[in-house]
């Protein structure tokens, strides 16, 4: 099977963000190990979409990793599991 992966080592715009997580519930996207995550305690006070998407755009790590897309299918994060039912 073959995936492509979404390279944020550059960064993406808040418009490139926005694209990618679509209709999924952007907080997914908000890696909960980030310092930042966790200096704002936005697992009890998430902020807005507009702001999280501006957060990611200017702190990639504050993105949840790997991403993956497979055709319209959009894996996030690492998880053995689902990797190996995919194989």
């Amino acid at each position: 099977m073959r995936f492509e992966e979404v390279d944020l080592s550059k960064g993406l715009t808040p418009a490139e963000l926005d694209r990618l997580i679509g209709k999924r519930d952007y907080r997914e996207f908000l890696n909960t190990r980030n310092e930042l995550y966790r200096e704002r305690d936005m697992k009890n006070h998430p902020p807005s979409r507009g702001e999280a998407l501006e957060l990611m755009s200017s702190n990639p790590n504050l993105i949840r990793r790997p991403i993956l897309i497979h055709g319209s299918e959009l894996l996030l994060g690492f998880d053995e599991s689902t990797y190996s039912k995919l194989r």
